[in-house]
């Protein structure tokens, strides 16, 4: 079993950053993958950053050279904590973002962190 609890959302206005956390805990060294997506009103969650056990990240177009996927694989005290750093934020950003880790067997979400872009 793996709990995902996120934190950092909030209001910024358009062009400001933000750095949303991800803390796993539980079985963590059953993690293959984690990522975090997101989802607007009235639209379907989509991919935002995703990064492997091995290091490797993929991010949509659309936040391409704006936002940084990292994770902490500290194991001595078994956390492990996802990160993205968002930069020059657009009010397109605003949106409910999750934190996701899947391992081999299954899939854990997050509750969700609320974004909002605005002036």
């Amino acid at each position: 079993q793996l709990q995902l609890v996120e934190s950092g959302g909030g209001l910024v206005q358009p062009g400001g950053s933000l750095r949303l956390s991800c803390a796993a805990s539980g079985s963590i060294f059953s993690i293959n993958a984690m990522g975090w997506y997101r989802q607007a009103p009235g639209k379907q969650r989509e991919l935002v950053a995703r990064i492997t056990s091995g290091g490797s990240t993929n991010y949509a177009d659309s936040v391409k050279g704006r936002f940084t996927i990292s994770r902490d694989n500290a194991r001595d005290n078994a956390k492990n904590t996802l990160y993205l750093q968002m930069n020059s934020l657009k009010p397109e950003d605003t949106a409910v973002y999750y934190c996701k880790a899947a391992t081999y067997s299954t899939v854990y979400w997050g509750q969700g962190t609320q974004v909002t872009v605005s002036s």
